[in-house]
């Protein structure tokens, strides 16, 4: 069957209207089944309740108010920290669907995959809203004041326009002298883009021109102008309405860091129970992917925890107090924090972040990199929102780079050719790494097209296959990312090459797209916080809604030459197309709409939501619940 054609829920507002997070709280869930679907005879809502499968009868909505689909309402209790459900739909014909996050069924799921609510602390208001740009300083623009400063003794001091070295032990020590001041001069670029938050990798003191190998957490590198530099910035982006968060490594310091010196070769010095040692004298260490430089924090010790993510004077929280104000973090390999053979203690870590960064400024956000299946670290109790490649990126680049077999990229999967995904694929892949994410999270997540850390999409796919790239990023449900640098095309075979200093001076060829994306993106509460909605996919182009209870927003992506026809009642009177990219037609009469590619497109169509208002919350069904025995 078509996506079109399903019952669809998610956690959204509209599927499930209230947002308490208190223990024993109240949860209405709505399940919208179309006609094309067929007769349904009683749709059943299945709750896990410790441990243990509970079910309770679903009822139809009256009056029905959508053409072409009919809601089912139920509701839950938070019985537990995590609350996961899933639905059962009876047909009158005798057969029956499993509707859970990562979709439809005719065999039973598992409850990994299950919808999850939680009485966790949500995320602040503004997140949701936002357009991320990330910066890495050293390559983004040069203040004069950087003219005065010399190049560090491990450095090799490049010219702006040098050839980046990519490849050999040369590449972290290549030095263009980026620094905050030159961020701040150039933040009407990103006004003009439609950015609204500022995510900086890090910029503490450290002997590479990446500074994840800090040598101090309490200082900004002098080399970027120091604190006042970062006050100036943060100040200055706070003016124009742009938040910014900074980047922090709880996984590991670097060698030269005043923790390690302290502790190297000194078994009695305090700071020794911070790290991963070989032997009994302090010599050898663990290292994070066994990289000298970067030596392993252990957070068994509780002076750790104390010195850098517990309480008002850590270092998680000086940062974001005044006078620097940050306004959140992106914790980097977070994935691994706390982790080490026998040793799991990640959990712990970012539940102490979370509840310092609440103590000292709630209104703050918490990013976490997890590079591969992030849910079982992203429930919301601690990191609120992946950057995670799995679910958006690799899908992304699968389905849309060029044709031509490529070998094998930076993600790490060792494939001889690397594949080349369908739409469907595409969607498929999307839904199951994002299905056991609670909804304020899906919300969070970052949707990276590349990052400092890949090869530039660019290097995989021309101009038109980009925007296609973006358009889904700054639509899907996320926080859409933006890597410095994109709106100029740069291109990049790796992450290290992907750092090109920005071309100042040069027209951002992609900018005005970029633009009018973000003003797309920023003008829509449906896209911003309203429910996703897949309505088809095959091999060359998809097509989703984005809704709330007073907008939907139609969105059509292709990669080739394609033709999608989608029904009135699956997506209502949409109106005249608000942005195309690409050679597209569209039609529109009675019976719905055809969309017509003749290449790469990106097309987004609003149309007035026809999907009802939840009625009056019914009852939890606890007393007429039956257990699962």
């Amino acid at each position: 069957m078509r996506l079109h054609t399903l019952p669809h829920h998610d956690g959204s507002q509209l599927y499930s209207p209230g947002d308490t997070t208190t223990p024993g709280g109240r949860r209405v869930v709505r399940v919208r089944v179309p006609t094309g679907f067929g007769p349904v005879a009683s749709i059943v809502l299945r709750v896990l309740v410790d441990g243990e499968p509970r079910f309770s009868p679903m009822t139809v909505e009256t009056p029905a108010t959508e053409p072409g689909a009919t809601w089912w309402s139920g509701a839950l209790t938070l019985d537990n920290a995590v609350t996961t459900y899933r639905f059962l739909v009876n047909r009158t014909d005798g057969t029956a669907l499993w509707l859970n996050a990562e979709g439809t069924d005719t065999i039973e799921p598992v409850d990994t995959q299950d919808f999850r609510v939680t009485t966790f602390t949500r995320p602040p208001a503004w997140a949701t809203r936002q357009v991320l740009y990330q910066v890495f300083p050293d390559r983004f623009a040069r203040s004069a004041a950087a003219d005065d400063r010399a190049a560090p003794s491990w450095a090799l001091a490049a010219d702006w326009d040098d050839q980046v070295v990519h490849t050999g032990p040369d590449t972290p020590r290549q030095y263009f002298g980026g620094d905050l001041d030159g961020i701040t001069e150039h933040l009407d670029h990103l006004t003009d883009l439609g950015v609204t938050l500022l995510y900086l990798t890090p910029f503490f003191p450290a002997r590479s021109n990446h500074r994840y190998d800090a040598s101090t957490f309490d200082e900004v590198d002098p080399l970027l102008g120091g604190d006042d530099a970062l006050v100036r910035l943060v100040e200055a982006a706070h003016a124009r309405g742009i938040r910014v968060i900074g980047d922090l490594t709880t996984n590991h310091t670097g060698d030269a860091h005043e923790w390690f010196l302290a502790a190297h070769h000194h078994p009695e010095a305090p700071e020794s129970e911070f790290y991963y040692w070989k032997d009994a004298a302090h010599d050898d260490y663990v290292a994070w992917a066994d990289v000298p430089s970067l030596p392993k924090l252990n957070w068994n010790s509780a002076e750790l925890r104390r010195r850098f993510v517990e309480g008002p004077t850590s270092v998680v929280a000086r940062w974001l107090l005044p006078p620097f104000n940050l306004d959140g973090w992106r914790i980097d390999v977070a994935n691994q924090t706390g982790r080490f053979g026998t040793d799991d203690l990640n959990r712990e870590v970012q539940r102490t972040v979370r509840a310092t960064m609440n103590a000292v400024s709630p209104d703050t956000v918490l990013y976490a990199e997890s590079t591969n299946d992030a849910s079982r670290d992203f429930d919301g109790d601690g990191w609120q929102a992946p950057m995670s490649y799995a679910g958006f990126t690799r899908p992304l680049w699968h389905w849309l780079r060029r044709g031509e077999p490529h070998p094998r990229h930076h993600f790490g999967i060792p494939y001889e050719i690397e594949p080349r995904y369908t739409a469907a694929e595409l969607v498929a892949t999307y839904r199951r790494f994002t299905a056991a994410f609670p909804w304020p999270v899906r919300q969070l997540a970052m949707n990276a097209i590349n990052t400092h850390d890949t090869p530039r999409f660019a290097e995989r796919a021309d101009d038109a296959a980009q925007l296609v790239a973006a358009g889904l990023s700054l639509t899907l449900p996320g926080t859409p990312v933006l890597f410095a640098g994109d709106e100029f095309g740069i291109s990049g075979v790796n992450g290290e090459d992907a750092r090109t200093p920005l071309p100042w001076g040069t027209e951002p060829r992609l900018g005005r797209a970029y633009s009018a994306l973000t003003t797309l993106r920023t003008g829509s509460a449906a896209l911003q916080d309203g429910a996703l909605r897949w309505l088809d996919a095959d091999d060359d182009v998809l097509a989703f809604t984005r809704e709330t209870a007073d907008e939907r927003v139609v969105v059509v992506a292709a990669r080739a030459a394609a033709t999608l026809t989608l029904p009135l009642s699956a997506i209502g009177p949409v109106l005249a197309a608000e942005l195309t990219f690409g050679d597209v037609a569209v039609s529109t009469d009675a019976e719905g709409l055809t969309v017509t590619t003749q290449g790469p497109a990106f097309i987004v169509l609003p149309a007035p939501s026809t999907a009802p208002r939840a009625s009056r919350s019914p009852e939890p069904a606890h007393a007429a619940a039956v257990a699962a025995h």
